[in-house]
């Protein structure tokens, strides 16, 4: 009971008061304040101690940073997937225009002009398309004047892979 508060003693069902069987009025008297009655009722309490809330919070915390870490490597790995089919795809236009014309095409725009990829691929990790890095064919023997021509293509992306290795190396 709390302190201070009134405590109807002897009440009976119907009203009357039990002390004076008469009288329809309820009586009341002033219980004392007891400490041992605030240690009763702080055992029924309901809630959760301080203690408790901070062991959820943590577990929180660790569970979110993995789920975090663990999003990360994954969106990273996607953009490598990303990039090797994109090289992929474009290596495959190169050869197919070198295989039909005789020679390499002098830029990537080449391809998209010349109807063999219908665009050029923003590089994941760059976001450009105008960040990929071109190596230029070996000059031909038997036609000294002609432009040599793009006989590869790579990132241009300065930033290192999972497995260790440079996208630009790719």
């Amino acid at each position: 009971m709390r302190p201070g508060a009134l405590q109807r003693r002897g009440r009976r069902e119907n009203g009357e008061d039990a002390e004076h069987p008469g009288n329809s009025s309820l009586s009341a008297t002033v219980v004392p304040f007891r400490r041992r009655d605030l240690c009763v009722r702080r055992v029924k309490d309901p809630g959760f101690t301080l203690i408790e809330l901070l062991i959820v919070v943590t577990l929180i915390v660790v569970l979110a940073g993995i789920g975090l870490a663990t999003y990360s490597t994954s969106i990273t790995k996607s953009k490598e997937a990303v990039l090797k089919e994109d090289l992929f795809r474009m290596r495959d236009a190169i050869d197919q225009y070198h295989a039909d014309k005789g020679n390499y095409p002098g830029s990537l725009d080449e391809l998209v002009s010349n109807g063999y990829m219908r665009k050029l691929p923003d590089d994941p990790f760059t976001g450009s398309a105008s960040t990929w890095q071109t190596t230029p064919a070996e000059l031909d023997a038997s036609n000294p004047t002609a432009e040599p021509g793009i006989f590869d293509v790579k990132s241009g992306s300065d930033q290192t892979a999972l497995d260790g290795s440079m996208y630009s190396d790719w």
